[in-house]
């Protein structure tokens, strides 16, 4: 028997993969990985080859033993594949761009994963996900995936729903940077911070916050407004303290396109008025991480990989594998079944919970109903998942208008036809299903 993991990563030449091998590394003890294939398309070669090599210098630093492949054929890649990690963009970036400037364009927020642009990513995103699946299932079948490819709450909802594969966990960096925002605001080592998740991918919430096991949340929640806690990628635009307080709870920083909507587009649409929307922005960002990547000398994740927006996605990856191949356990946030944990939901639809992680994949924690103050906001966007991920699988055209209808981000459904009509021409060479 040979000893050690063979990992396989789609999207191996993200920008995002130095963390990943970076976090393989600093627990190489636990869960010893002896081969690390990176997989990526044509157009994504260049990328790939130099972030393979920026990879084996890290490896040859930290003095261990993990093979790194870089490869484009993916079937070659999975055979007998203990992990696959899936973390692509299918059109790149200009794709993204496309996303954000449309909407942007009829005076509607354009974003990645919410509203208009998170359906059009996820109708592009699904199919691919999807024929990885299968690949899956007849090369490496006892292989666990974990997708941190967005949007992944309707990403996990397509999977778990319309193929019989149930090895398989969404991944997000948002709960990890909200704990570790929350201790740091007071002034602890995260260790110490417990909390409970429960909502949807990009609309949690931390329900409850203890220290040392003891209650704090009505702290955390005032230490969370004194610090307006957000993430790289999305405006800093402060909530209202007495609504905050109200809740009770603490919103994830994707909340701002709901509660503060308005102030949103009206700072989109100045960035979008001055050409510097968050998509062109990533791109200046990435050539210029592939500059520094490129650097011979480079043998660690640099810190410039910060500003990128999703820290801790990858080290987030490497917990969960982790945890899944000790059966450790331990506590951590996926998309997943809810399987009762939540009762606003049904036992087959996704959502982003606290979970036990075991060998056997996550155990969903019993968290109740959620707070009458949200259950409705968040109902409706699993409304919304539930129609974009049946309109990526059928390929159906008034399945995905609904979807975007029926988002709370969309002001009239006159305004949703244009918009999908303008991105399903702009996407059409990805969206094969509505072109047959």
């Amino acid at each position: 028997m040979v000893e050690g993991v063979k990992i396989v990563t789609i999207g191996g030449g993200s920008s995002y993969t130095p963390e990943l091998v970076e976090g393989f590394i600093k627990r190489y003890d636990e869960l010893s990985v002896r081969e690390l294939w990176l997989v990526d398309i044509e157009e994504g070669q260049e990328k790939l080859e130099i972030v393979g090599n920026l990879a084996r210098r890290m490896v040859k630093k930290a003095g261990v033993d993990m093979k790194i492949y870089t490869t484009l054929n993916r079937r070659e890649a999975l055979k007998d594949a203990d992990f696959v990690t899936t973390q692509l963009r299918v059109g790149q970036l200009d794709a993204r761009i496309k996303d954000e400037k449309i909407p942007l364009s009829h005076g509607v927020i354009g974003q990645e994963t919410n509203g208009a642009g998170g359906l059009f990513k996820a109708l592009r995103t699904i199919p691919v996900i999807l024929d990885i699946v299968k690949d899956i299932k007849e090369l490496c079948p006892n292989a666990w995936l974990i997708n941190f490819t967005n949007p992944a709450g309707i990403v996990s909802e397509a999977v778990l729903r319309y193929t019989d594969f149930k090895k398989y966990i969404g991944l997000c960096n948002v709960p990890i940077g909200m704990k570790k925002e929350v201790a740091k605001a007071l002034g602890v080592d995260s260790e110490r911070i417990d909390m409970d998740f429960a909502g949807l991918n990009h609309m949690v919430y931390g329900l409850k916050v203890r220290l040392d096991g003891n209650d704090i949340t009505k702290e955390a929640v005032e230490k969370f407004l004194e610090n307006n806690m957000s993430m790289k990628n999305i405006k800093n635009i402060r909530f209202n303290n007495e609504f905050v307080k109200s809740l009770g709870i603490i919103p994830c920083p994707y909340h701002r396109y709901y509660y503060k909507k308005e102030d949103m587009l009206e700072s989109e649409l100045d960035d979008f008025k001055e050409g510097k929307i968050r998509g062109q922005i990533v791109k200046k960002l990435e050539e210029e991480l592939f500059e520094i990547y490129k650097d011979e000398s480079l043998d660690i994740k640099p810190p410039q990989l910060e500003q990128r927006g999703g820290a801790y996605y990858s080290d987030a990856a490497c917990n969960l594998i982790n945890s899944i191949y000790n059966n450790k356990k331990d506590i951590q946030v996926v998309n997943t079944l809810n399987k009762g944990a939540i009762s606003d939901f049904k036992d087959d639809e996704v959502v982003e919970v606290s979970c036990i992680i075991t060998k056997e994949g996550p155990r969903p924690i019993s968290m109740g109903y959620l707070p009458v103050a949200i259950s409705g906001l968040v109902r409706n966007i699993k409304s919304f998942e539930l129609l974009a991920a049946k309109a990526a699988v059928t390929g159906d055209y008034n399945t995905a208008y609904t979807a975007l209808c029926i988002n709370p981000l969309t002001p009239s459904d006159d305004k949703a036809k244009v918009i999908l009509d303008e991105l399903m021409e702009a996407h059409k060479e990805y969206l094969p299903k509505f072109y047959v």
